[in-house]
């Protein structure tokens, strides 16, 4: 789990008390997880009292407290097809109770499960502004699950959420664009960064790739995320034979773990499965392969596109979220129109055939990257959730003290 470190506050500038509730929250690994988890560190070492809330992860399960932060940890229940992650139970009366004694500035929902909806409901009783995020598109999901009969009443769900807050964050403008027109309100563009010191060129490893069966000139494509259905895999797949009868020693790596990882074994049991990967061996993974393809059209962001682009690989992806906003067609990687399978394929071809457009593309992608500083995303953030607090707090707040639930 990342470490908080101590804080240093801004001059000139209001400490607020913050409450940020999510059902997700690293160890747990998935893109709401760990962007959260950068913001909260970069809110606490900004000077600013943060109290996460969040469910308990296992029964060893322990919460932290230093100095201007606490954790609070609540019930939960693992998530159906995702044993390792866990859904918050409903806990309205334990907020109520957490935040009529410890009153924050303004509270930050991160998730929209029945543990973001008590916090929701738990602030309209005590007046307290809200803010939240829309990272992830339940609504879009349901197709891949054969419950595309959901989709209305989860995206009515959604608005009525989201529109009860006083301000909902989302990741790019296109997202704003989109929500905005199936009646979504007070939208603000937050966008994500990248830890270009962790994910780079420089961690490339002569030895991760022997692992993986693969010779120095050998190409070694890649796809880091969760092996799901909605990350429309088998485009990946498809684009990887049409590789492999032009280049019969390419590699192709998976790098992550989730409930297609059998079915995609079957299909291709050439393939590498890394499984989970973090820190250090993630940025290796990255690093150590020579083209990466991401097919998801379901994504609000995509972090794995910063990632790839932060540790200098060419990237193939659709025209859509992270990828849309970031990556300029020919010139640091390559994009292909909306469900346009042939044009992925074609690019991804493309790519593999010439070493040296690869290497080009993706120095030009680190540059790109080395622009998304996280310290912009946090501040950014803050100046949206203190837009809603009314007057602003000018004075800094005592620490954070421990409630019992």
């Amino acid at each position: 789990m990342p470490s908080i470190a101590a804080s240093h506050p801004v001059a000139d500038r209001p400490s607020l008390r913050l409450a940020v509730v999510t059902e997700t929250y690293p160890p747990e690994v998935n893109g709401v997880a760990l962007t959260l988890a950068r913001v909260v560190e970069g809110l606490h070492r900004r000077g600013h009292d943060v109290q996460l809330i969040r469910p308990r992860q296992n029964p060893a399960d322990a919460p932290r407290t230093s100095p201007r932060f606490q954790e609070v940890l609540m019930r939960g229940l693992p998530i159906p097809n995702y044993p390792s992650l866990r859904m918050g139970l409903p806990a309205r009366r334990a907020l109520i109770r957490l935040w009529g004694e410890q009153r924050p500035d303004a509270v930050h929902i991160a998730t929209e499960g029945p543990l973001g909806w008590s916090a929701l409901s738990a602030a309209a009783y005590l007046k307290l502004p809200v803010s939240s995020d829309f990272r992830t598109n339940f609504h879009a999901y349901s197709r891949y699950y054969r419950i595309g009969w959901l989709n209305r009443p989860v995206m009515a769900y959604l608005r009525w959420f989201h529109n009860r807050t006083g301000r909902t964050m989302v990741p790019t403008d296109a997202l704003r664009r989109e929500l905005e027109l199936i009646g979504l309100r007070n939208l603000s563009v937050v966008s994500r960064g990248v830890d270009t010191a962790g994910f780079s060129p420089d961690q490339r490893s002569d030895d991760v790739r022997r692992s993986w069966g693969a010779e120095p000139d050998d190409l070694v494509v890649t796809c880091v995320g969760r092996l799901a259905p909605e990350k429309n895999l088998g485009v990946v797949l498809r684009a990887f034979e049409a590789i492999r009868a032009v280049q019969p020693r390419a590699r192709l790596v998976w790098v992550g773990d989730g409930p297609q990882r059998d079915e995609l074994h079957a299909l291709c049991p050439s393939a590498f499965f890394a499984g989970h990967r973090h820190g250090e061996q993630l940025a290796a993974h990255y690093a150590s392969a020579d083209l990466f393809l991401f097919p998801s059209l379901t994504e609000t962001f995509g972090n794995v596109t910063t990632e790839a682009m932060a540790s200098g690989l060419a990237v193939v992806a659709y025209d859509h979220a992270a990828a849309a906003q970031l990556i300029r067609h020919g010139d640091n990687g390559l994009l292909a129109p909306c469900d346009d399978e042939p044009a992925f394929v074609q690019a991804a071809l493309d790519l593999a055939a010439h070493p040296e457009r690869r290497r080009t593309l993706g120095a030009q992608a680190r540059r790109s990257a080395c622009e998304l500083d996280w310290d912009v995303i946090v501040e950014r953030f803050e100046g949206v959730v203190a837009s809603l607090i009314q007057p602003p707090r000018l004075c800094r707040l005592a620490p954070v003290t421990r409630v019992k639930l």
